[in-house]
């Protein structure tokens, strides 16, 4: 099935061109089935190259996906112009008395800050607890899931030693749980943070399920008890290029000691295409978690508030 889009989104015809299909409202309307309503709150830089990612992982699923686009109105961006964010995008007051399946935060290249400094800090906390009562299942990224963490549970995102940075190889502790149903017993995925959450204070609290973790640098996939919230500390959703592109970026801008992404190009050279060896692990996490939230939201969504 498509994944409906509002009309004209640039990306749609890069995302034909993959033959991931897309339709717009009118088309959408015609069909009588029951769509998936997902809301992306896309918090990275460059806006597009974060929805190709994204919708590249959740057209890739025989339900129909209703896409909604939002961005933070309390920060100016400097990468995405305003009339592009005001005819693709959504604010939180438009969107505030809608009803949503599953809702996905993205990323944020904003780490180093104290979450109480980051410019949208009461805005995205506002957005977590009102999706509470309006959104049934949550997925959560990178600096998303630290903050919903923190948001959530007071857990503090710690300072690592030096950034997390290539492809790691995790383990599956849970292999019968609906978010990791059909992972091999490891998995790959992309890292890119200076910051991580303890994985002991993880495994402490009651509420929280951690499905995927390292030998070294702690968990990756944590889910809440009741499945409704799912918390992803790599980056699944990127694709070939990504770490490559923000090692060419640092090393442009003269940054000492910049460190070439781990297990990433072939015998470390940089010179050599980059190995794409996350792909699968990303559609399959994505597909499951569009294949619970389907099977497991309200038929009408305004029940949410009854939850």
């Amino acid at each position: 099935m498509p994944i409906k889009i509002i009309a004209g989104l640039p990306i749609k015809e890069q995302l034909e061109k993959e033959k991931i299909y897309a339709i717009d409202l009118s088309r959408a309307m015609s069909q009588d089935i029951r769509p998936i309503r997902v809301l992306i709150v896309n918090l990275m830089p460059k806006k597009e190259e974060t929805e190709m990612q994204l919708l590249r992982l959740l057209g890739n699923s025989p339900l129909q996906v209703d896409i909604d686009f939002m961005h933070m109105s309390t920060h100016k961006s400097k990468n995405t112009d305003q009339s592009y964010l005001k005819k693709y995008y959504n604010t939180f007051d438009e969107i505030r008395d809608k009803f949503y399946d599953g809702m996905i935060v993205t990323g944020a290249p904003v780490e180093h800050l104290e979450y109480n400094d980051v410019t949208y800090h009461d805005e995205l906390s506002d957005l977590i607890t009102w999706a509470d009562t309006h959104v049934f299942s949550r997925l959560f990224i990178c600096y998303g899931a630290q903050f919903a963490l923190y948001h959530k549970y007071n857990i503090k995102k710690e300072a690592l030693p030096e950034k997390l940075f290539g492809v790691y190889s995790y383990l599956n502790e849970q292999n019968t749980h609906p978010f990791m149903r059909g992972f091999d017993d490891s998995y790959n995925v992309c890292q890119s943070r200076h910051t991580t959450i303890n994985i002991e204070t993880l495994n402490e609290n009651n509420e929280l399920n951690v499905l995927s973790r390292h030998p070294l640098y702690g968990a990756d996939v944590v889910a809440s008890k009741d499945n409704r919230d799912l918390y992803i500390f790599g980056h699944m959703e990127y694709d070939r290029e990504t770490l490559n592109n923000e090692y060419q970026r640092d090393v442009k801008r003269g940054q000492r000691n910049v460190s070439i992404p781990e297990n990433y190009f072939i015998d470390n050279d940089p010179n050599t295409r980059p190995q794409f060896i996350w792909k699968s692990s990303g559609h399959l996490l994505f597909n499951n978690w569009l294949n619970h939230t389907y099977q497991e939201t309200p038929y009408v969504l305004s029940e949410l508030k009854k939850m």
